[in-house]
């Protein structure tokens, strides 16, 4: 894919973040040995991560808005162009040393995500996507799964953890969904989560209380390898509210059926 040079820019800043990050992430495979713990590492590796992306992308391109996990949110000169970027999704995986994380980075144009880059060091696979230019993972065209039977299909989504009040709904989502599927996946970064239904390897997923920086860049993957996504809650706004489901066009009602009925 011959991508624009917005594109390769997102590309280069993922890049070179995502090898600050995997250096980062061979010392803290060390550190669960030891009593002191990886958590202020994996901190500073996060703050660092998004010091590259940002000293990259606003370098090239100082106009921009910014949104990030770690930064918070600048308005640029530009007002209709924003950068929306997590530096490392999957910071609890990456705390306990489990391969499972990734740099995410969007490129949003008057309120559309017109670009997205999703990037797996541990695999060093990476997911790009541009408006209109379709999905690819390093120089493989992505598309959906073509499965339509509930009973074949895989799902994604995250568990609420640490006292979050929305466990009884989840709990009544997946008796729901479980008895139906052939299985659900909490793999606990949702930037991938979202890259492997575009890939395919999901069916589909969904999830709340995320962030915008979380579902940005995996959106346009998703509607680009041919994929659906819709807030939670019809009417509701994804990267406003962070709440959404996505699946395969051939699933899709079933799935969201049995989700929002819940």
């Amino acid at each position: 894919m011959q991508g624009s040079a917005n594109l390769n820019l997102m590309i280069k800043a993922a890049r070179k973040a995502g090898r600050s990050l995997l250096k980062d992430f061979r010392e803290v495979e060390n550190l669960q040995v030891s009593m002191k713990g990886a958590g202020d590492f994996v901190s500073r590796a996060d703050i660092a991560s998004e010091k590259i992306i940002r000293e990259e992308l606003l370098g090239a391109r100082p106009n921009y808005g910014w949104l990030a996990e770690e930064g918070g949110a600048i308005a640029g000169a530009d007002p209709t162009r924003r950068w929306i970027v997590d530096p490392l999704d999957g910071t609890t995986n990456f705390l306990h040393a489990l391969p499972q994380w990734a740099v995410s980075i969007a490129l949003e144009h008057k309120g559309e995500i017109v670009a997205g880059v999703v990037y797996d060091p541990p695999n060093d696979e990476l997911y790009i996507a541009e408006k209109g230019q379709g999905a690819w993972m390093n120089q493989t065209r992505l598309r959906v799964s073509a499965r339509s039977r509930m009973i074949e299909s895989l799902f994604a989504t995250g568990l609420p953890f640490g006292g979050r009040g929305d466990l009884p709904e989840t709990i009544r989502e997946l008796s729901r969904l479980l008895p139906v599927c052939s299985g659900v996946r909490r793999f606990g970064a949702a930037a991938l989560d979202l890259a492997y239904v575009a890939a395919g390897r999901f069916d589909g997923f969904w999830e709340r209380r995320l962030n915008a920086w979380d579902i940005a860049a995996g959106l346009i993957l998703i509607r680009e390898a041919g994929g659906l996504a819709e807030p939670l809650r019809p009417g509701g706004d994804m990267l406003e509210d962070g709440e959404l489901i996505c699946a395969n066009e051939r699933i899709f009602e079933q799935f969201a059926r049995i989700v929002r009925d819940s």
